[in-house]
């Protein structure tokens, strides 16, 4: 399915696109915007939705990662406070700080450890003591200050500590506090790079739910997984960014390599009012007995809770067990002994695959997060093949920089626009302080004749691309969902219609927030795909198959439905 941007003319398809990306996860639409932004025409494929994947199944966080510091990874932990810092201002909207606190049991706990860690010794960390978690945020506040977007750490001792956490395990002696980002709705952030490009170079295309192999005449094949359409389409340079699936896009493509050796994570929301209200706000990352580290912070109203880290052999094989659950609740019980959490309680699961690069022997949860990239030809031409290893949510617009680099030093193109400091989507304009934020919420309300509590609504959702829903909904008859009164019939009309909705899960799932904040029932799958019917001409099979798929993928993630 061919896209392009909103109110362009659609480009001859006859006209190959130069660069090839196969995978819409957060790396391939970042390197999509990036090359967009230099004027190079890119065809963008996925065998499914924009940011389907691994991309939709982290913990959420935009983050430095303070844990790799003990192995000694202080370029990453740079690269990533910087990114981490300019995604709070070129990603507001989306890209939020968030408190964190780190519980520790001791005073001088973890020196030795740390210290044979760094050196690079394989020895487990089970304890993280006031003075080495101090050495770590300092580093922490050092390398943020490139770009400073966040305050600096400081410490809560036992008087304060029990204020603050007073539900807290009472072997906690203190905690660090300091900052770091989460992505309310990254899959969303996801589509909008698109847009992005979209907009910046509008004879690019995207075609989802779509896949790429290599014919026996050995050009390249375009098969639309819903339609069955094949067409063949030629590249002057391939990225491979199928993060878990890395090898198998290029087993498709001719040729085998075995670059991926993926650890699965799995993470639980949870209904639970009193964990909800003792974090007050706040993350709490913490170590647990057996050396990893686990999180646990507020989410749309719940609670998340995350993540395992177990080596896997194929990432379709991914789903989060009986035996996560248990570890992730017995996880939590560590920190907050007196709270019980019940099964029934949890409102559904996720599980994704991270692409780290294959590591035979070594333990997964030391394998480096960094990114890197690997470079080939497809076989049996010049045609060059970089596959995009490792990486993590928060450094994508930098591997993006990097790919992009490569490639138009390839084609002997000029870098013609630098990203660093630029907006992303609903980014744009978006108001910063509370008194911009009011007068914007009055000044769009007025315009759009809409009352402010709903434009605030779809600020939140939105960003400032808000004002382009709002428009819509004051042009025809604003008329709230009957299941989901926080949306609107036109606000997912104009989804189908823009946002190139193809199955029914890309609406409940990712373009909205109605899956994440355990709002998925029964009536409004049904209610979605009434409207998703009429804007996307399904008969009466189609949309019985979609409920049908709807509902499977939801119960695949254990989400807790109402009849």
């Amino acid at each position: 399915m061919e896209m392009t941007a909103p109110g362009a003319k659609r480009s001859n398809i006859s006209t190959p696109p130069r660069v090839l990306i196969i995978g819409a996860g957060i790396n391939g639409c970042g390197v999509f915007r990036d090359l967009c932004l230099q004027g190079v025409e890119c065809l963008l494929v996925d065998r499914g939705d924009i940011c389907e994947g691994a991309s939709a199944a982290p913990s959420r966080l935009i983050h430095g990662g303070i844990k790799y510091l003990e192995t000694g990874e202080f370029r990453l932990v740079r690269e990533s406070c910087i990114e981490r810092n300019r995604l709070l201002r070129n990603a507001p909207h989306y890209v939020k700080p968030l408190e964190t606190l780190v519980p520790v049991r001791s005073l001088f706990g973890g020196l030795l450890s740390s210290t044979l860690r760094f050196l690079g010794l394989k020895v487990k960390l089970n304890d993280r003591g006031v003075l080495i978690t101090e050495i770590g945020l300092r580093l922490y506040d050092f390398y943020s200050h490139a770009i400073q977007a966040l305050p600096n750490h400081r410490f809560f001792y036992r008087t304060k500590l029990r204020q603050e956490i007073p539900l807290f395990d009472p072997s906690i002696i203190a905690a660090g506090l300091y900052y770091e980002g989460r992505v309310t709705h990254g899959e969303r952030l996801g589509l909008e790079l698109v847009l992005d490009g979209l907009h910046a170079k509008p004879s690019s295309q995207v075609a989802l739910y779509s896949t790429v192999a290599r014919s026996e005449t050995g050009q390249f094949q375009l098969t639309d997984q819903l339609t069955g359409t094949v067409r063949t389409i030629e590249a002057d340079y391939v990225i491979n960014a199928g993060g878990a699936w890395i090898d198998d896009v290029n087993h498709g493509l001719g040729f085998a390599t075995h670059y991926i050796g993926g650890s699965k994570g799995s993470h639980l929301i949870v209904d639970h009012a009193e964990l909800f209200n003792a974090l007050k706000g706040r993350m709490v990352y913490f170590g647990t007995a057996d050396g990893r580290v686990n999180l646990a912070y507020p989410f749309f109203g719940h609670v998340l809770i995350g993540s395992t880290d177990i080596k896997i052999n194929h990432p379709d094989e991914a789903y989060c067990s009986d035996e996560e659950i248990d570890y992730l609740l017995g996880a939590v019980k560590e920190i907050f002994p007196t709270i019980e959490i019940e099964r029934q309680q949890i409102l559904l699961t996720y599980c994704g695959v991270r692409p780290l690069p294959r590591s035979d022997g070594t333990n997964i949860g030391e394998v480096s997060r960094d990114h890197y990239m690997a470079h080939d030809s497809i076989p049996n031409t010049t045609i060059p093949l970089v596959s995009l290893i490792g990486g993590k949510w928060t450094t994508f617009r930098a591997f993006a920089d990097e790919a992009s680099r490569h490639i138009l030093a390839h084609f002997g193109i000029a870098r013609a626009h630098q990203t660093e400091n630029e907006p992303i989507g609903g980014g744009r304009h978006y108001p910063i302080t509370e008194a911009e934020h009011a007068n914007w919420i009055s000044t769009k309300a007025d315009l759009y004749r809409c009352k402010p509590s709903r434009m605030a609504e779809l600020l939140h959702r939105y960003g400032t691309r808000a004002e382009h829903i709002a428009a819509f909904e004051r042009d025809i008859a604003y008329q709230p969902l009957k299941n989901a009164t926080q949306y609107s019939h036109a606000e997912i009309v104009i989804l189908c219609r823009e946002e190139w909705v193809r199955r029914l899960a890309d609406i409940l799932l990712r373009r909205t927030e109605m899956a994440m904040a355990g709002q998925v029932s029964l009536p409004l799958i049904h209610e979605i795909a009434e409207i998703a019917a009429a804007e996307l001409a399904w008969d009466a099979d189609r949309k019985r198959a979609e409920i049908d798929a709807t509902i499977h993928a939801m119960q695949r993630r254990s989400v807790r439905m109402a009849a």
